[in-house]
């Protein structure tokens, strides 16, 4: 992202953001952008398998019951991040954070609460495996889904 993202847009990344670079692009289609995050499974902070840490100012409005998500190691996927491996394009580009309030945060937050009910090997198996090929299928329809 470009110098100060931050402060030049919302929370929510949207399609065509402005605030991503050329470069940014490719990173986040290939998801080479989530190595860094490696480091954090190496010190015990992730897994590669749980709910997807989200920014503060979403987890202040979990209701009680959501508020379980935040009692499992996060991940770098799990449900909600196979579902909306394509967030940008779903939030569209006008007002991405607000479509994402209205339309997808509880979509999210069931799937978070999902994995939480469901955490096991077989299931950290399923997730990893679905979210490969789905990682696969969004590298080689990069140029459909412009």
């Amino acid at each position: 992202m470009v110098k100060n993202a931050e402060q030049k847009g919302g929370f929510t990344t949207g399609k065509n953001d402005h605030r991503i670079t050329k470069f940014g692009k490719i990173l986040r289609l290939t998801k080479i952008d989530e190595i860094p995050q490696l480091i954090n499974i190496l010190k015990g902070e992730m897994s590669f398998i749980g709910p997807r840490p989200e920014l503060p100012f979403y987890t202040k409005q979990y209701n009680e019951e959501e508020k379980v998500i935040l009692t499992v190691r996060p991940g770098i996927t799990d449900y909600s991040s196979i579902k909306f491996i394509n967030l940008d394009q779903e939030v569209g580009s006008v007002e991405a954070d607000k479509v994402y309030l209205e339309k997808i945060f509880k979509q999210k937050n069931q799937l978070r609460l999902k994995y939480v009910n469901e955490i096991s090997l077989h299931t950290d198996l399923k997730i990893f495996f679905i979210t490969i090929k789905k990682v696969l299928i969004k590298i080689f329809s990069f140029g459909k889904i412009r």
